[in-house]
Order: C-alpha cells, then sequence, then structure tokens
C-alpha cells in the first residue's frame, strides 16, 4: 500500500507542467559570495559545498525543525555526502539555481544532511525511499511534513522534475493535505516496522542443518564466474568474502574458495583498483569489474586490506599481498594526517568531471612513455586510441592474457613486471601534477576503528611494523580525542574538535578494533578499553526486551523512531558485530554474560538470517564461530612475540590468542608463566592441555582435521 502510494504520488508529480518564478540575486558582500546560507559554520564539506547556495539551507538541529513546526512549512531533507558525483550534479544544476531555491525558500524549510555525520537521519529516510519507491541511494531527497514525518522520497532529479515535484507537493500541502497526512501515517508506520527484532526464547543450539542451509542459500547470491554478488553492478562488501574464506576452512568446501579467488583476483585487476596510486573506488558500474564509480572511502579500503591480507595469508598468492602493500601505502601517504587520523573520502570528481583525475587518452600515455615502453603499457592496460570509456579516455584494466604480452615482446615474467612497475610509477608522477578530487578530510570514529582493524591484520600477516606503528598511533589518538572518561565516544573530529553523540558503529567497530590490539600487543589496557566501552553501550544502547542493541544512545534526542541496524551491507552492521565483540570479550574476561547475550543476539537473527543469509554474513560467520571449536592459546614468556609471529602464518579463524612476558590478570594466564621459558597452552573453555614450546606442538594439540590444507600455504 505504502508503495502505491509513493508510486502514484510520483506519477502525479512528474506528469505536472510547472511554471517557473524569479530568484532575486542578493550579493553577500563580507565574503564575495552571491549567497550564504546556514550551512556556513558548519565543518562537513559536504555541508560547505552547499553553504553558498542561493537556497536556504539549514544544517540537520532544533532550529531548523522548530522553524518548519513553527511555519507549518513543508520540509525538504536532502541527504548526501561529499564524494557522491550525483549529489554534485544536482547541486550544480538545482540548488545552485536561483529559480529552484524561490521556490524552494518560499514554501519549505530546507536542510541538507552529510549522512556520514548523521546515519541515523539517513537511515530513516532512506528506509522511507524504499518503501514509497522501492529504491534508495544518494541524493536522498525527501519531502516531509512540518514534524518530520515523510510524504515522498527519491534520489536524483534533473532540474525540471524537481521543479514539478516541489510544485506540485506544495499544492497539494495547501488544497489537499489529508492524502499528505494518509502517506505520512502509513511510511512512518513502515520505518517503525522495518529492521526489528523479537526475543527468541528458543535454547536450542545451532544445527549442521542450519548452517548449511544459510550457506546454500548464500551461495545463489554469489557470481561464481565474474565475482561478487549477481547483478549489474559489483559492490566489494568485504564481510561476504570473510565469511566464505571461514566457511572454507571449516568446510573444505572448494566452490567457496573459488569464489572468493575470482572476486578478489577480479577486483584487484579490474578498473575498481587503482593500478598506479592503490587502493579501490566504491563500486564498478559495470559486471565486469572494469567501471568504477570513482570515489574512494575508507572504509571500503579498510576492509578490503584486511580481506585481501587474510585471503594472502590463507592462499599465499602474491597478488593479494600487492594489494595489501600499495593500499596501504596509498592511505599513508594520502589519507593520513599528522596526528595519525584517517581521512573519509576522495571525490569522484574533479575539475568538474567524473573520473578525470584517473582516465588517460592513449596520447597521453604515449607522451609520458614514450613509444616502445607505451606499447608494452597500452597493450597490458587495455588503452586504446578509441577509448575503453568515455569520450576517447580509457581506464586503466589489465588483461587477461598477459601471457601473450609477455610472449608479443618476449619478456620473462620478472623483467616484465619490473617493467610495466617503471611504466607505473611515470605516470603515477605525471598524474599527480593533475587537479586532484576534493579530499572529505572529516574524522570518523567508525571509519578509523576499521582502518585500525585494516593495519594489525596486514601487520599480523605480513609482520610490517609499521602498520602496528599506525593502528597504535590511530588508536591513541581516537582514546584521547574522542572518548570521554565515562566510555562515551564522538563520531566526528574536523578543525581540531570533535562532535556529534556517537552512534553504535561507532562503538562496535572501536571495541573490535581494541580486542585487536591487545591480540597484536598482548598489552591489556586496550582490552580493558575495549571492556569499559563495551559496558557504556549495555548501559546506553541496550533494549532490555530483545537483548539488541539501538543504533543511537539514549542520551540522543529523538526521531521518529529508534532505529535497529541488524543487516550486513557494504559495512557489517553493528549489532553483528556487537555480538561478535561480547562473544570475544566474554571469553577473554570469563563474564558468562556477555557470551549468553552474544547467543541470544544470534538467536533473535536466527529466523531471519535464515531467508535472505547474503545480507547476513557477519552473524553467519559469528554462527560458525559459535558452533566450531575454539582455541584459546595463551604464550607466556620473553620470546611470546616469534612464538605469536609463527602462529600468523598460518589462516586461524578458530583461534585467539593472549598472553605476554608475565602472566598479567587474564583468569586464563594464572600460573602458566615458567621461569626462563616461553610456554604455549592450547585451552579450550577454560581446560588447557599440557604446556609445550614449540608452534608446531601447539598445532597438533589442535583439530586436524580443520588444519587440513592449512598448513601448507
Amino acid at each position: 500500500m505504502i508503495s502505491k502510494l509513493g508510486y502514484l504520488l510520483l506519477g502525479i508529480v512528474l506528469a505536472t507542467c510547472q511554471g517557473t518564478q524569479k530568484g532575486s540575486d542578493s550579493l553577500d558582500s563580507q565574503n564575495g559570495h552571491a549567497y550564504s546560507n546556514h550551512l556556513v559554520n558548519e565543518s562537513s564539506p559536504y555541508l560547505l559545498q552547499h553553504a553558498h547556495n542561493p537556497v536556504d539551507w539549514y544544517p540537520w538541529g532544533t532550529e531548523a525543525l522548530e522553524k518548519a513546526k513553527a511555519e507549518n512549512k513543508l520540509m525538504v531533507i536532502s541527504v548526501g555526502y561529499a564524494a557522491c558525483h550525483w549529489c554534485h550534479v544536482m547541486e550544480a544544476e538545482s540548488f545552485a539555481d536561483s529559480t529552484v531555491a524561490s521556490i524552494m525558500n518560499e514554501n519549505f524549510v530546507s536542510i541538507k544532511v552529510d549522512r556520514e555525520e548523521r546515519p541515523d537521519v539517513d537511515k530513516i529516510y532512506m528506509d522511507a525511499s524504499y518503501l514509497m519507491t522501492g529504491r534508495g541511494g544518494w541524493p536522498l531527497n525527501v519531502i516531509a511534513l512540518p514534524d518530520g514525518r515523510p510524504i515522498f522520497a527519491g534520489t536524483y532529479f534533473p532540474k525540471k522534475d524537481w521543479l514539478r515535484i516541489l510544485d506540485r507537493i506544495s499544492r497539494q500541502y495547501d488544497e489537499a493535505p489529508e492524502l499528505l497526512e494518509k502517506i505520512a501515517d502509513q511510511v512512518t508506520e513502515g520505518i517503525q516496522d522495518l529492521e526489528t527484532v523479537d526475543l527468541n526464547t528458543e535454547t536450542s543450539d545451532f544445527t549442521g542443518e542450519q548452517l548449511l542451509q544459510v550457506h546454500n542459500l548464500f551461495m545463489k547470491d554469489i557470481d561464481t564466474v565474474r565475482g561478487g554478488r549477481l547483478g549489474s553492478q559489483k559492490f566489494p562488501t568485504p564481510s561476504i568474502w570473510q565469511y566464505l574464506l571461514k566457511y572454507h576452512f571449516y568446510t573444505k568446501d572448494p566452490i567457496a574458495i573459488n569464489a572468493v579467488n575470482t572476486t578478489l583476483k577480479a577486483m584487484a585487476q579490474g578498473g575498481i583498483y587503482d593500478h598506479l596510486g592503490g587502493g579501490f573506488a566504491r563500486y564498478a558500474t559495470d559486471k565486469d569489474w572494469h567501471v568504477p564509480h570513482f570515489e574512494k572511502m575508507l572504509y571500503d579500503n579498510a576492509q578490503l586490506v584486511s580481506l585481501y591480507a587474510r585471503a594472502y595469508q590463507l592462499t599465499g598468492d602474491p597478488l593479494y599481498k600487492k594489494v595489501v602493500l600499495e593500499t596501504t601505502d596509498f592511505i599513508a601517504r594520502e589519507m593520513t594526517s599528522d596526528q595519525g587520523a584517517f581521512y573519509s573520502s576522495y571525490d569522484a570528481d574533479s575539475e568538474g568531471e567524473e573520473g578525470k583525475f584517473y582516465v588517460w587518452t592513449d596520447q597521453e600515455v604515449r607522451e609520458v612513455l614514450g613509444p616502445e615502453e607505451a606499447d608494452l603499457f597500452t597493450d597490458y592496460y587495455t588503452v586504446s586510441k578509441i577509448g575503453n570509456w568515455e569520450h576517447g579516455k580509457n581506464i586503466l584494466v589489465p588483461t587477461r592474457k598477459p601471457k601473450a604480452v609477455m610472449d608479443k615482446y618476449d619478456l620473462e615474467p620478472q623483467l616484465f613486471g619490473e617493467k610495466l612497475a617503471q611504466a607505473r610509477e611515470k605516470l603515477f608522477k605525471a598524474r599527480s601534477k593533475r587537479v586532484p578530487p576534493a579530499l572529505d578530510d572529516k574524522v570518523l570514529t567508525s571509519w578509523n576503528a576499521l582502518m585500525v582493524t585494516g593495519y594489525l591484520d596486514a601487520y599480523r600477516v605480513l609482520g610490517e611494523q609499521r602498520f602496528l606503528d599506525a593502528a597504535l598511533k590511530n588508536a591513541k589518538f581516537l582514546l584521547k580525542q574522542m572518548k570521554s572518561k565515562d566510555g562515551r565516544l564522538d563520531r566526528n573530529f574536523k578543525d581540531n574538535r570533535a562532535s556529534i553523540n556517537a552512534f553504535l558503529d561507532d562503538y562496535s567497530h572501536t571495541i573490535q578494533a581494541l580486542i585487536g590490539l591487545y591480540e597484536a600487543t598482548f598489552e591489556e589496557h586496550w582490552l580493558l578499553e575495549a571492556e569499559s566501552i563495551a559496558e557504556y553501550v549495555l548501559v546506553h544502547f541496550k533494549d532490555q526486551e530483545s537483548g539488541m542493541f539501538y543504533y543511537t544512545s539514549d542520551q540522543d534526542p529523538d526521531l521518529l523512531t529508534r532505529k535497529m541496524e541488524l543487516s550486513d551491507n557494504v559495512i557489517p552492521s553493528s549489532n553483528s558485530t556487537m555480538a561478535l565483540n561480547l562473544y570475544l570479550l566474554g571469553t577473554y574476561l570469563y563474564q558468562e554474560d556477555l557470551l549468553q547475550l552474544s547467543r541470544q543476539m544470534l538467536l533473535n537473527i536466527q529466523a531471519t538470517m535464515l531467508t535472505q543469509p547474503v545480507f547476513y554474513s557477519y552473524w553467519a560467520m559469528l554462527m560458525h564461530q559459535t558452533t566450531q571449536p575454539l582455541y584459546e592459546v595463551a604464550i607466556v614468556g620473553d620470546d611470546w612475540r616469534s612464538r605469536r609471529r609463527e602462529f600468523d602464518k598460518y589462516y586461524l579463524p578458530n583461534v585467539i590468542y593472549l598472553g605476554g612476558p608475565q602472566e598479567g590478570s587474564l583468569e586464563l594466564l594464572e600460573n602458566k608463566l615458567v621461569e626462563g621459558k616461553t610456554t604455549i597452552y592450547v585451552c579450550q573453555n577454560k581446560s588447557c592441555r599440557l604446556p609445550v614450546t614449540r608452534t608446531d606442538q601447539a598445532l597438533a594439540q589442535m583439530d586436524q582435521q580443520l588444519l587440513e590444507g592449512v598448513m601448507e600455504h
């Protein structure tokens, strides 16, 4: 019913002709801009992009919301982010236009929202878009009643359509508001019903049959030929492939690992990867991974560093190691502040054109490389005179037949690789002279924590100290700048100031990173920080009826509804991450209540996960984790680092580590220190086998069927 109403209203709107009104240009003599609005004092790069629109934008907040109620005006709530290409297009076409602005200013209170700063607001109105149209995306443009209840939602609209929408809905509000009230009631009810979960009172364990059912349904969404999920666009969605890595470990299923390898190679050898500067674009607009949507997001690259590191750990494929090294180089070079904080994103556009910074004409390549070097490079990266993209431009996409190129130039693999590397370096230096895409330099707690985890995975697998140093520096920044004494976090850091009360993903990913720091350093204070922040979450986010966690704190102002984030998407959901955190903290700290809560959360989501498991990949990982043997490996003694490094040569997702040069305060470490020796204890459920001194001896005490195939890499 909601969707039909939404489509009906949209059809009426787009079928209606609209006259235009003349707007007046008022020069802001103080700053040289023709216009300035209420966004001028904001710190968000996205909001500042609209600060000099003729539209009288407000940031989301009390002032705008009270103004709409006081004046009984409809609201335009427009949501986007700094790297969004179509956000820029609509801004240039509509929001910078004085005619459009005149209509919006007269009839609406207009609010701009940076979805990365306020994902809580974005989530509510994105749900409205899906309910009303079956679609979502950014820019997200919503029209709401003065109380915030949505009556219309959509994404990008050309100027003429946007004018029609504004006219039709404003006239409807004046002449027959009852239809809008009806839509608002139904959409709001629908939003409140989405992603809710009840307490599951079942007490039975998960069965092997359920695990297989989840996996078989999961694989129906996987493109085993091209990689990624089935569909015309390809998103990396790293948690999907992390799940399949772990599924392969537990089951030895060859289809699972083939799907992972197909995907990781397609991404690393596709246009979605920056072959000159490292790092991945947000997604590919085609099913072959050739044409990227050129924006680069921190959260994607953070998770992909983790994924490729773990895949290298399991398979030993040198391509995966290369990706980890190049992507971390990109993060260190271009997305890291002097304080060790990580910036949010790079724009898709530069000089007003999507992808201009990254693409090449054949002539441009030849001018940089010269004829001989250019021939080899253009053959390998499929660069042609007519171009493989738009307007004679080329996206660098490696050929699928590298041997044919090697044979053509009579080159052995090593020399072939060296020549390509030299050419890439020259083109990278030439590219650095171009006008770069805009950088969104705000610092988000959640995304920074994901990058800490990425660096930790790279450190554990590759053993390079610089990765641990980067993780430590950022973690210290987060605890100093974003954490209060009571455990509360802020979400955003910009212009040397922390702001915005943090959301559940900020907490869950920070806790995850802190647990990872303990495993990397065996310094207990990281685990205690994780415990402290988890205690804050339990007090301020937990739903006492279901045992799940709300996305917003009980300290935040009320929105239309208090949402839960349950499904895993391009980033694992805050609830699934929190459930895994509680499982690990409960195991480390011997807190049975945390283990029971984690299990309850998994039980709550079980029925939903069995319907569309590809959207619950992190939950599926937790299901496997809790149904398979978990080993607690304690390494105690002065030589703990080298012993732990020996374990890190292997992909062992069923092992957690603890220890250090001394016993510390964790119960499992009590009486484990043997003077003058470094000892290893393999434990399960608080029961430990006889201590050994060599890694191979410890591995022999584990389930050899699970380890089959892992050791050979």
